[in-house]
């Protein structure tokens, strides 16, 4: 239970004042938690606890993009959209669970940019098993462009989709939002990425 108050304080923390901002001590004192220590004997360290918070989203969002992957057609009955669907909206959908006011799209935008943080950030949302899964179904196998025009765009989905949803999430939060106009506010933001990701496919790996 102190365990979850600790990481829900720091997940807050974070978004709202941002790594730099924020000690250890504040999070135990924002967890309701005496002992000053708290963080450490829990977590070992601030950058562990940070990977835990991810990691919970990250198992979340798991769940809901296995199921999208393991209910595709077969790879050539499957378009360029559903493809994007099952990277986009998995995340959405989490965001909706979470209800309004949540934290952690403004969290994770921090977390990806962060020196310490970077590569584990990217490992467990990009080098996931339900994206694995995919390439082994034979999903995801684009032509590549011999003049390497789309080197960087998995790069560019994932930044578009983080920042834009951290956008979203901070709109919310600062217009106090919530309920049924929160939720089609989400699902118009992931309608709206995978319109954009498939545009930026479609143009950089030169589609049809």
């Amino acid at each position: 239970m102190a365990r979850g108050k600790l990481m829900r304080a720091a997940e807050q923390l974070y978004a709202e004042q941002g790594f730099a901002a924020v000690s250890i001590r504040q999070i135990g004192e924002a967890a309701g938690q005496r002992n000053k220590t708290a963080v450490q004997y829990h977590f070992t360290s601030r950058d562990e606890l940070i990977k835990t918070i991810l990691t919970e989203h990250a198992e979340a969002i798991e769940r809901r993009r296995f199921a999208m992957v393991e209910a595709l057609a077969p790879p050539g009955e499957v378009t360029l959209a559903d493809q994007i669907a099952c990277i986009v909206l998995p995340t959405i959908e989490h965001h909706v669970e979470l209800g309004t006011p949540s934290w952690y799209a403004r969290f994770l935008a921090q977390a990806q940019v962060e020196p310490q943080l970077r590569d584990h950030t990217v490992r467990i949302h990009l080098h996931s098993p339900s994206l694995r899964r995919m390439r082994e179904l034979g999903h995801l196998r684009w032509p590549e462009p011999p003049d390497g025009t789309a080197a960087f765009l998995p790069t560019m989905i994932r930044q578009l989709s983080v920042h834009m949803a951290a956008e979203l999430e901070t709109d919310l939060a600062r217009t106090e939002v919530t309920g049924a106009p929160a939720e089609q506010a989400w699902r118009r933001l992931g309608a709206d990425l995978t319109v954009a990701v498939c545009g930026m496919c479609s143009a950089l790996l030169k589609l049809s």
